[in-house]
């Protein structure tokens, strides 16, 4: 299998660059980037423009891509900016992986993600999930995580802050109300690249749309691999 991953720098996108990258099932993990990344006898990058993927059309030859892209508005400095970042880079490199062969799209959303919501945060997230589905992806699969706890490369104060308390707080916070528990990082990410392991990209249906909460994002992590899906 051949596996992109899109935001390979990032809290979560690291750890899935390198679960896939000892993955046996994956033979070629493709990584578009904006500096240069460790080197790996699988790992095949490319520095590029994430404002103009079009030129790059021939990299989204792959199986299944993984988005780990995402921002804050602290970061972005603007609405225009974060939704940039946040929607028209995914749903552009989704398009085209799917013009290139691509079966399957993983995306990191954030829980509460809703195309109604009156957060803007939330708000793009939703109609980011909205349009990746009707585009068709024999697999969509959309990982609600709740705050992402881990070590950043970059200071996010407010975060780090949530992320210190986030571990006593998630005990008040019982069963449909799991969903917004913190989660580690290092968590969706071996939750994200077991259901690379698992697919069988030539047997996928046409289409299907899965959204993961904490406990099967836990469940997935954790869980062995059995057979294809």
């Amino acid at each position: 299998m051949k596996a992109m991953v899109l935001g390979a720098t990032g809290l979560t996108g690291r750890q899935v660059l390198a679960g896939l990258l000892e993955a046996p099932e994956v033979e070629t993990v493709v990584a578009p980037v904006r500096r240069p990344l460790r080197t790996h006898s699988k790992l095949v990058q490319r520095t590029v423009d994430f404002d103009h993927l079009a030129p790059e059309a021939d990299l989204f030859a792959v199986d299944a891509i993984v988005c780990c892209l995402g921002t804050t508005m602290a970061r972005a400095g603007s609405k225009a900016a974060f939704r940039r970042v946040d929607y028209d880079v995914p749903l552009e490199a989704a398009r085209l992986g799917l013009e290139n062969g691509a079966r399957a799209f993983l995306l990191m959303s954030a829980v509460g993600a809703s195309a109604q919501s009156p957060v803007f945060y939330s708000r793009v997230k939703g109609q980011l999930e909205e349009a990746l589905a009707d585009l068709g992806y024999p697999r969509l699969s959309i990982y609600h995580p709740g705050l992402l706890l881990g070590e950043r490369q970059e200071q996010r104060t407010g975060e780090s802050a949530m992320g210190t308390v986030m571990p006593m707080l998630n005990a008040l916070l019982p069963g449909p109300l799991k969903r917004y528990r913190g989660i580690p990082a290092s968590t969706v990410a071996r939750a994200m690249v077991t259901e690379v392991r698992l697919l069988s990209p030539s047997e996928l249906p046409d289409p299907q749309v899965i959204v993961r909460h904490y406990d099967e994002m836990e469940s997935l992590a954790a869980g062995p691999l059995t057979t294809p899906a």
